[in-house]
């Protein structure tokens, strides 16, 4: 079997882009992958288009040695570029493996673990009333792990994002949340890397004891010894990981006992080959994996298949629980794809990914130039989104 074509798709699906990749054979097989690096994917485009020339013929079997062969054939090795290119392509290997061989891609893992994924459900905290009301809802939905983001009265003006006048109204509403609702389910909050290290202090001396089950990337990620700084101030278990593009940038943060939730995503760290690895280093250390998901049906699918084969493992993002309004698929496009069922994904147990793609569908669609938002503070600075 040879690889004869790469096909790059990056278009506007629902309320975003997703940058898909397809990889056929000279066997009719082909696979489906997706990349992770959201807003940027004309440039991981480019990258696959260097790829492509040296990937023509190659048999798309041996994984682990393409794998290598992509990360090393070039002096600047890494980046996130580079490895959600990479992400993208051993997707779609791993899905053509499994289509030859008959058999799901968690078969490819080491089997089954488990046949139900449990997700977490994101409330967004624009209000905080509103966001005790859509807790409860979830909570009657028997969700049981709930994930919400940071309050902000940015009166109209999307740009603006104050973090210390964020901090206080946000820490208020989580312990009313706790006051009205109790502690007998899952909370944590997404803060997306805006805070400072004493942001963030100051914001967790507000919350009630054990008010929060994790923190997800309060601060930027980029030194672990900011990380080891902000262990000191709380004892609230951190979620870091989501902009992680190898093992290596997971390292210092496992090995050092810096997060307590691994936020990888299969679609930028390096797809299957490289997400197994951070798996096993992860279960070294007794961390769990609580993947990053925002993605499309192909992201969730593959990720589906690592949380089944893994023991350590505690919730999937997603991004289609009834607190949601955005759209991530296309029913047109994606004609079978992962159903959310409750509070839980089933495993697919069709050959390869279990999804597939309607590929004229997908032609008739087009990239939308998207930025992430540019936030600034009242005096004008720019800060994190």
């Amino acid at each position: 079997m040879k690889i004869t074509d790469i096909k790059t798709y990056p278009v506007w699906i629902g309320h975003r882009n997703q940058l898909l990749v397809k990889v056929e054979t000279n066997e009719g097989l082909y696979g489906w992958g997706e990349s992770g690096l959201s807003g940027r994917e004309l440039a991981v485009a480019g990258a696959i288009s260097h790829y492509k020339e040296f990937l023509i013929g190659k048999d798309p079997r041996a994984i682990g040695a393409l794998w290598q062969e992509l990360y090393r054939s070039q002096y600047f090795e890494g980046g996130r570029v580079l490895t959600a290119a990479i992400s993208a392509i051993d997707i779609a290997l791993y899905d053509i493996l499994g289509k030859a061989l008959g058999v799901p891609v968690y078969q490819l893992l080491g089997g089954k673990q488990r046949g139900l994924v449990p997700c977490f459900a994101t409330v967004h905290g624009g209000n905080g009333e509103k966001m005790v009301e859509d807790i409860a809802t979830l909570l009657e939905l028997n969700w049981q792990a709930i994930r919400i983001t940071p309050i902000f009265d940015n009166q109209g003006d999307e740009s603006l994002f104050e973090p210390r006048e964020s901090i206080g109204v946000t820490a208020r509403w989580i312990n009313t949340i706790r006051e009205k609702l109790g502690f007998d389910f899952v909370l944590g909050i997404d803060y997306h890397h805006r805070l400072t290290v004493a942001e963030t202090a100051s914001f967790c001396q507000r919350l009630v004891p054990a008010g929060l089950d994790f923190l997800e990337e309060p601060i930027r990620a980029e030194s672990p010894d900011a990380y080891h700084a902000l262990r000191k101030m709380t004892p609230i278990p951190f979620a870091i990981g989501e902009e992680f593009s190898s093992k290596w940038a997971f390292q210092p943060y496992l090995e050092q006992g810096i997060t307590d939730f691994a936020r990888i995503d299969i679609c930028n760290v390096g797809g299957f080959t490289e997400a197994l690895k951070v798996a096993s280093l992860a279960e070294m250390h007794y961390i769990d994996l609580m993947p990053h998901n925002p993605l499309g049906p192909i992201c969730t699918a593959a990720t589906l298949h690592l949380a089944a084969s893994v023991p350590n493992f505690s919730w999937l993002e997603t991004r289609e629980a009834p607190s949601e309004k955005g759209v991530f698929h296309d029913d047109e496009i994606f004609p079978q794809r992962p159903q959310l069922e409750g509070a839980f994904y089933p495993v697919p147990e069709a050959p390869g990914l279990g999804i597939d793609v309607n590929e004229v569908a997908l032609q008739g669609k087009k990239l939308k130039l998207w930025e992430a938002p540019h936030l600034k503070r009242r005096d004008g600075s720019y800060t994190n989104w």
